[in-house]
């Protein structure tokens, strides 16, 4: 007898007992891990996008308000950086490089000192920690415990910094937390701008335990905020109370760490996040739209004299990924070379047209 090698036409059991089914999101429901989570919100497959538009394989089309969570601040396939990712790769140029000098590195670092630091009067050392936002959480928090010599480090009720167990343990959301399967220690939290709804002044009780010799509370190495929490609610910390922090943290010789993954690179108005409130932190973490296409790409921004790294001791494969960093500048030249873009995300009317 000839075996039937017809594809099954309903769900069967496999040998290990698992059920498998049939349809378009089939093989997605049978071999995917149950971490899977965005997809189960919408389950239908994507095919093409452009802009704020994606299109799905039954012929539907979607207005995407998600933006791939923050990574796509320009939109999808923004034709400007869709032909420099293209001219590049048919170029032949290299790809990987881990931490390698190339040409789109050295062009990306260019911009971002003349088209994002220099303007704003920021003196920081860029470091390519990693290819996603939770890198670089992970090698601030490193960093300031290796500067000041202390462990703790606080952070800030309903905060949300990474998935990787440093990052978790500053991160608030119980449920993320319960899955590092271990206990995180070395972290606070503190509570967050109006956590209290105005009944107790900012940072009164902290002030205060960092002041008495006696409180047996440590001093810690450093505290990380959100100036916008995104899975915290978004939550928008006002900039006096940004402030206050800065001004608390300098006084107690307490490194301030903005994580801004997911508000930074326009999302408010300004490229960073805390620029409306005039603070400047010691450590600046960015990930998301940094490279402007989608791409992994994430940087730790560091004070020059906390760069105290030795060779080597923050480490990673995917650290120089010339792709992004071509998209990355690219991104910079056509909507950071003036105040358009940020005047139009404002509300405002633009002064004139992004070159």
């Amino acid at each position: 007898m000839r075996p039937n090698t017809a594809m099954p036409t309903g769900p069967s059991t496999s040998s290990t007992g698992s059920t498998s089914s049939t349809g378009p999101t089939s093989i997605f429901d049978d071999l995917e891990s149950q971490v899977r989570s965005y997809c189960r919100s919408w389950p239908t497959t994507f095919t093409t996008a452009s802009g704020s538009t994606i299109q799905a394989e039954d012929g539907r089309s979607y207005l995407d308000f998600f933006a791939g969570a923050g990574a796509l601040n320009y939109g999808h396939n923004h034709p400007v950086l869709l032909e420099a990712l293209i001219d590049y790769l048919r170029s032949g140029g290299i790809v990987h490089a881990l931490d390698m000098h190339t040409v789109p590195k050295r062009e990306f670092l260019t911009t971002f000192r003349d088209r994002i630091l220099a303007p704003r009067d920021l003196d920081y050392k860029v470091m390519f920690p990693g290819p996603t936002g939770t890198n670089s959480v992970e090698s601030a928090l490193k960093l300031a415990r290796k500067v000041t010599g202390r462990q703790h480090i606080l952070s800030f009720t309903n905060a949300f910094h990474g998935m990787t167990l440093g990052a978790l343990s500053v991160t608030g959301n119980s449920m993320k937390r319960n899955g590092a399967g271990l206990p995180l220690t070395n972290s606070s939290k503190i509570p967050y701008d109006d956590y209290f709804s105005g009944a107790t002044e900012d940072f009164l009780w902290l002030e205060r335990v960092l002041s008495d010799s006696g409180s047996g509370v440590d001093k810690p190495g450093a505290i990380i905020v959100e100036s916008v929490q995104g899975e915290g609610g978004l939550s928008a910390a006002r900039p006096e109370w940004l402030r206050a922090l800065s001004e608390l943290c300098r006084a107690h010789g307490i490194l301030l760490i903005l994580d801004d993954v997911q508000a930074g690179c326009g999302r408010t108005g300004e490229f960073f996040s805390f620029e409306e409130s005039g603070i400047v932190p010691d450590i600046v973490c960015l990930s998301k739209s940094i490279s402007g296409f989608g791409l992994s790409m994430a940087l730790t921004l560091i004070r020059p004299e906390l760069d105290q790294w030795e060779p080597g001791e923050h480490n990673g494969t995917f650290r120089g990924q010339n792709t992004s960093f071509v998209t990355a500048t690219a991104a910079l030249n056509q909507f950071w070379a003036n105040d358009a873009f940020a005047e139009g995300v404002r509300g405002a009317p633009p002064s004139c047209a992004t070159a």
